[in-house]
């Protein structure tokens, strides 16, 4: 079997982002964004999804992390919808549910190549680690977008911005994990194809 792995380059006037992504991997990560807490939320991913994930961004942080974590995200949902090719044999669908400390999240995705995006994140706090927090419903969407996925978050509870969202990138990365493991035969929908 071919390792599962793509990477892409991207340039602009706002980033310049290198990644490299093994969806076959074992959690090791070599992540630099210029945003700590991404770097930490998207370490937690790539370990608990089993991905390696090489990722390197300059971004315009003198204006704020939007044009960073939007485009890294791009990158990261182009790059999965690469390595996963035609998509035959996944499972397709994944769900987790996680705790962390007095926070729980709930996240279900689905590989269908149909992206949107449905998060109510009512629960998190204006502020979190100095972003305001609409820049992760950018990055979210953005990853769903290019990855051609079906994603769903759900904030249970909690009242610590930080517990949140560690809660929703662990479980992501353990939601996405078991999507990607093959084992069925051809593609996993009924009606024979999987949309793009």
């Amino acid at each position: 079997m071919s390792t599962r792995e793509a990477a892409i380059a991207r340039r602009t006037r706002e980033t310049d982002i290198s990644l490299k992504l093994v969806v076959d991997g074992s959690g090791q990560n070599s992540i630099s964004t210029g945003v700590g807490f991404a770097d930490h939320m998207l370490d937690l991913m790539c370990f608990w999804g089993g991905f390696d994930l090489e990722l390197e961004c300059k971004g315009d942080l003198e204006i704020d992390s939007h044009h960073t974590l939007e485009d890294i995200a791009l990158c990261l949902g182009q790059a999965l919808s690469e390595a996963l090719g035609d998509r035959k044999g996944i499972n397709r669908v994944g769900f987790a549910k996680v705790p962390m400390d007095e926070a729980l999240a709930e996240v279900v995705i689905d590989l269908s190549g149909r992206p949107y995006l449905v998060f109510d994140d009512e629960l998190l706090p204006a502020v979190i680690a100095g972003d305001e927090k609409d820049v992760w419903r950018e990055f979210f969407k953005s990853f769903a977008l290019r990855a051609g996925m079906n994603l769903h978050i759900k904030l249970e509870y909690g009242r610590n911005g930080h517990h949140l969202l560690e809660a929703v990138f662990k479980a992501l990365g353990m939601a996405l994990g078991h999507a990607v493991v093959l084992g069925r035969e051809g593609v996993s929908s009924t009606k024979g194809s999987i949309d793009r």
